[in-house]
This record gives C-alpha cells, structure tokens and sequence, in this order.
C-alpha cells in the first residue's frame, strides 16, 4: 500500500454505485476520502455502515458545494495528512478504479505534475459513445484549450484527474470552481503555475448511471468562464508576467484586424447609402490590413501552442513518494 496516493469521492446521488466503486480501489492506493455533499440519499452514512476498508474515511457537508467544492474539501483533508498525489474519482462508476496506477505513474516518476483522463482515444470505443456527448465534449474541448493553454489536452471535463502535492498546495482553490466547470478552472490555473499536463487513455464507462453534467448544454454555460479564463491567461502571461514578440503581434494583429473591419463596413455603408461602388482604393486597404492582422494573429497563437509547459520543468523537480 503507498501512503503516499490518496483518492477523493464526491458523492451525490451516487449511493447504488459507491460501494462497487470503492471496492474496485487496489492496494496502491493508501487513503480514501468519500465527501459527502450533503445527499439526499445519505451515501456517505451508506459508506460508513456498510464500507468494512479500513482506508475510507467519510467527510460530511454540512451544505450541498456542488462537486468541485467536494473535491477541494478532500483535496485539503489529504494533504493535511501528508499525501503527495491526490486522485479524484466520481462516485457514479464511470471511472474504473483499476486505473489509478496508469493515471498516477507520470506523477510519481517526476514527468509530470497532473494527469486526467482521456475517453478520445480510442476510435472503436468512441463510436459507442453517444452522440450529444461527442458533440459537447468537442465545444469544450475547444474552449478549454483556448481559456488554458493547454492545446495539446482533450476531454477537459473528464472527472479522473490526478495531482502532485507541490503543484496543489501552488493553486488558490478559493478561486476556482466549485461547480461542474471545477475540472476546466484548474486546467487554466494550473497553466499560471506552469505545471506539466498529461492525458492518460481510459476506456470510458457507460452503465445506468446518469451523469448530471450535460456537455452539448453545458457549451452555452461554460462560454463565457472558459473566455472570461481566456482573456485573463493571455493578459497574465503575456503582458504582466512576460512582454515578448508574441504580445506584440497579439496587439497590432487584433488592431489590423479592427481597423479593416471598420474601414470595409464603413464603405459597405457608404455604398449601400449613396448608390456607388467602393472605392478600390477602400477594398485594397480594408484586405491587406484584415489580412495582415490575421497573419500576425495566427502567429501568436502557433506561439501560445509552442509555449505549453512541457516535461523538462517537472523532471527537474522529481517526486520522492
């Protein structure tokens, strides 16, 4: 048994599958938190009546802080005492248990400093998904990439995560999440610690459960935090932290692109009043400052895809566990 790996349950709503999904958590790992969200199905008084593992503690909500809540309430409670890499699995049985060493391995070995898992790999097994939520999850995807950086992830809202000890203890959980965009929130803050990312294959599991997390609905939700977490990593990393070429081309390229669309829509109005062409003179400035600044845009972000936190920064700060 390693001490070291704890594994985070919120659960609400989850009393027929907890048990099976507590029995599935091997001997690698040493510490099970199972919190509570205040359920109305009292999973976590089930637990502690009927959960003979010596390693499951329950933890109690006094009120309902939705999952991400959940999870920073176990998040704490682990690292209080001493775990160093700290898994959340959902309560639902959509997550295999017998995973964890797969997802944890990277952590351990210093290559990484977070881990989450990825249901997209598996072209076979994604045809057995339905087709909403392929949909949802490729919105988000995008969104996600684009609010954290993190380009090279997919499947953001995966609830199988992992974290070294150091880079939890770096995150102000205050500020992130407590709802279903928790997952989303920490890779965005994670990209302002500069932690190392890693997805891990899983197979994905689609039982009776029902997962209250609708993902083609949840695109109109999460818009406007993953551009609002957008916005806020761009003026972060590339103006209050670092000033670089890339900041340079993000700001000329977004003013090109803003001045032909104001000199090409004010001639478009001015010929639609007064009956006469545009000038050509107006269509030759309004394409070559649009596209000017389209070229300097998509420069910056092959920079932003470049600029992802890659392996080198964790290995440097190996993990003792």
């Amino acid at each position: 048994m390693n001490e070291s790996i704890a594994v985070i349950i919120p659960a609400y709503r989850v009393s027929h599958q907890i048990l099976d999904v507590l029995s599935k958590i091997g001997p690698e790992v040493g510490q099970v938190y199972v919190v509570d969200d205040a359920c109305p199905e009292r999973t976590g008084k089930l637990v502690f009546e009927k959960c003979r593992d010596s390693r499951v503690q329950v933890i109690q909500n006094e009120k309902n802080l939705g999952v991400g809540g959940s999870v920073k309430v176990g998040f704490i409670a682990a690292l209080d005492a001493g775990a160093k890499v700290l898994v959340k699995v959902d309560g639902d049985g959509q997550i295999n248990p017998a995973l964890i060493p797969q997802l944890v391995a990277s952590l351990l070995d210093g290559s990484a400093d977070y881990a989450k898992g990825n249901r997209f790999f598996d072209v076979e097994k994604i045809k057995e998904m339905p087709a909403v939520r392929i949909l949802g999850n490729l919105g988000l995807s995008f969104f996600s990439k684009l609010s954290s950086g993190y380009w090279d992830v997919f499947d953001p809202n995966n609830g199988f995560i992992a974290i070294r000890s150091e880079t939890a203890h770096k995150l102000p959980f205050t500020k992130i999440s407590d709802r279903y965009f928790f997952e989303s929130d920490m890779l965005f803050r994670l990209n302002l610690t500069r932690a190392v990312v890693v997805d891990v294959p899983m197979e994905p599991v689609y039982g009776e459960e029902i997962s209250n997390l609708k993902p083609f609905s949840s695109i109109f939700e999460f818009s406007f935090k993953h551009t609002r977490n957008f916005l806020k990593r761009i003026l972060y990393n590339y103006y209050l932290r670092e000033f670089n070429l890339a900041s340079l081309e993000l700001l000329l390229g977004s003013f090109l692109i803003g001045f032909g669309l104001f000199v090409g829509g004010r001639g478009w109005i001015h010929s639609l009043n007064y009956g006469v062409p545009t000038q050509t003179g107006t269509l030759i400035l309004t394409a070559m400052t649009f596209l000017s600044g389209l070229q300097l845009l998509l420069g910056f972000f092959a920079y932003d895809i470049s600029n992802i936190p890659r392996h080198h920064h964790a290995s440097q700060r190996k993990a003792q566990v």
